[in-house]
This record gives structure tokens, C-alpha cells and sequence, in this order.
């Protein structure tokens, strides 16, 4: 970035948008991310004065609450991570969160959108989704998100769960939209022997799971999710909805196979066949047949796994999210004084 440019983000935490902010916080000289609990989102004005005492030469955040703290003559670029918004959320959403998404969240968005210089999505499929829904004003690109492959890596594979049990792993909150829902469905179709580990997500909260072949590992911090991810054989991701699907990658990069849901941007992510399996939305006995499949063939686990790491060097990398970013800030920032 030329210059002392200063770039600041208005973050609300616990999810995944923010650790690819806190990524570019990283990376990029200038760039500073201004958290705030989620909570403060249920009485917006609050927002208003955040970031607001803060220097700033560019605003770069999500769209929900962006009109909050949009400021006059500053360039607003807003980055869907996915769309909250999206209609085929409804029936795995709280009545309240449809009231909420369907009224007062669409109403910010829309205003977002009319004062944003530049939109961004992290997909194709959520590019598409918003152009459809929204019919923004000004053209959407597509930046994928990117993963650190130097912190997220294959483990060497003679300290590789030498067990005979297979441990796979479901990352993710513990709700509806991601499936949890489905996992003992899914455990009680597996042989024994094979082990679901799930996390609670970055916001330990969520539904009670009781099944022998289903085990808690808790919140787990950042830094240490390439551990977690390297100590299991594969990765489940029953999701419903994915603006890109970070837990996927992350998988990929540390060597699994990925056995997903066939919707929103997984098929961008995940090449069925070859890097994991797609199955049908809340298919349970096709996920438990992939899972026991991939169990039962660890030439195959092997193979896959080194797809995926090859296609995330290839096309998913930190850098190349971080290079485009930074590109596109100049770019911006170049039509301003």
C-alpha cells in the first residue's frame, strides 16, 4: 500500500469474516480492525460512533451494519461473507432471525449498498445470490478468502493418528444453518470405530449433542486449529448455506478429505470425487455412507487429501487474497484526492 493510507474495519466478532479481517489486519500496513461484541447489534445506533475518532482513509467491512459507520467523503468498500439475507435460510432460523433479517437487517443492507464505492464478495455464489436479491448499483468481484497454507499443513505423516479408530471432525457452530443437527442421525449410522469430534464453534453456544460416537472438544482458539485439524482423517461439513466455507479450506490445506453438503459455494471449494464427497442437503445416510467409504480406504483418504492441499497452493492461498485486496484498496483509493 503506498503511503501511510489507513484503512479501518468495523468488525463484529466470533465468526469467520472476522478472522479473514483479522488475516488482512496482518498483512496489510495501515489496515486496523475496530471490534465490537455482536450484542451491541440489537440497539444499532450504538454503532454509530464506532471507529469514529479513528483516522481513516477507507472503510472496508461487511454490509449489514455498515451504514452505521459509513462517513461522509470516505470510500466504503463492504465484502459479503455470505448472505444473511438469503430466503432459504428461513426454515433453519428462529422465527426472530427472520423477523430480524427479512425487516430492519434488509433495510441497512440496502442503504449499505447505496453508499458503498466498491462490493465484494467471497464466491461466486454469493455474487450471484446478491446481484439477484439485492440489484446492487455498481458491479460485485468475487475475492476468495485465503488460507495461511504455512500455518495450515499436513501433518507428517508418521505421527498421523496411528489408532484404529477415525476420528472425523465437524468445525462449526453448533446451529441449524451448519448441520449440527444432523450429526447424531449421522453417528448412528457409523460402525464402530469411527468417532465424530466436533467443536462449538468461536462462540461456545449451541444445540446439546449425546451420542457415544459423538465427542466435545470444546472452543478452540485459533492458532491451535491446524493441531485439531492435522489429529482427524477427514472433515464433515453438513452445512446448509456457505458464503465460502473457511473450515472446508482450512481442511483442505492441512490435507482431508471433505465430506459436504452439494450447495451454495462448496462446489466452488470442493471438487466431489476428487478432493471429498458432495451430498445432498441433510442426506444423512449418504453422508454416513461417504464417511464410512473414506474409512475404510486410506490409499483414498491419502489421495484426496494431497488434491486438496495442491489445489489450495493453487488457488486459495493468503497471499493471493491478501495481493488482491491490497490491489483493489489502491485502486479505490486512487479515484480520491
Amino acid at each position: 500500500m503506498k503511503g501511510s493510507r489507513q484503512i479501518i474495519s468495523p468488525m463484529g466478532t466470533g465468526n469467520g469474516a472476522f478472522v479473514i479481517h483479522k488475516l488482512l489486519e496482518s498483512r496489510i500496513p495501515g489496515y486496523r480492525i475496530v471490534p465490537y461484541s455482536p450484542y451491541r447489534t440489537l440497539f444499532p445506533p450504538s454503532l454509530l460512533l464506532l471507529g469514529r475518532f479513528q483516522q481513516a482513509d477507507l472503510i472496508h467491512t461487511t454490509p449489514d451494519y455498515a451504514y452505521f459507520y459509513a462517513r461522509k467523503n470516505i470510500p466504503l468498500i463492504l465484502t459479503f461473507h455470505g448472505y444473511s439475507l438469503d430466503r432459504y435460510l428461513q426454515d433453519f432460523s428462529s422465527t426472530l432471525q427472520n423477523i430480524h433479517c427479512q425487516t430492519d437487517l434488509k433495510l441497512f443492507t440496502k442503504l449499505a449498498l447505496r453508499k458503498a464505492d466498491m462490493i465484494t464478495a467471497v464466491s461466486h455464489f454469493t455474487a450471484n445470490l446478491v446481484k439477484q436479491e439485492m440489484k446492487p448499483a455498481i458491479d460485485i468481484r468475487v475475492i476468495y478468502n485465503g488460507i495461511d497454507h504455512h500455518m495450515f499443513t499436513p501433518k507428517i505423516q508418521n505421527h498421523k493418528n496411528q489408532s484404529k479408530n477415525i476420528n472425523v471432525l465437524f468445525c462449526g457452530k453448533l446451529t441449524r444453518r451448519k448441520g449440527a443437527h444432523w450429526l447424531v442421525p449421522i453417528a448412528e449410522r457409523l460402525g464402530q470405530g469411527i468417532n465424530i469430534l466436533y467443536t462449538s464453534g468461536l462462540q461456545p453456544t449451541g444445540m446439546f449433542l449425546n451420542h457415544p460416537q459423538l465427542r466435545c472438544i470444546g472452543s478452540i482458539p485459533y492458532q491451535q486449529m491446524p493441531d485439531v485439524y492435522q489429529d482427524a482423517d477427514m472433515l464433515l461439513f453438513p452445512t446448509v448455506r456457505e458464503g465460502f466455507g473457511l473450515a472446508a479450506a482450512e481442511a483442505m490445506a492441512c490435507g482431508l478429505p471433505v465430506v459436504a453438503t452439494d450447495c451454495s459455494s462448496l462446489p466452488e471449494l470442493i471438487d466431489n470425487g476428487k478432493g471429498g464427497f458432495l451430498c445432498p442437503i441433510g442426506d444423512v445416510e449418504a453422508f454416513a455412507e461417504k464417511i464410512t467409504f473414506l474409512a475404510e480406504n486410506p490409499g483414498l483418504r491419502r489421495e484426496m487429501g494431497e488434491y486438496n492441499r495442491a489445489k489450495i497452493e493453487k488457488m486459495f492461498t493468503l497471499d493471493r487474497m491478501v495481493g488482491e485486496y491490497q490491489q483493489l484498496f489502491e485502486e479505490v483509493l486512487s479515484k480520491r484526492p
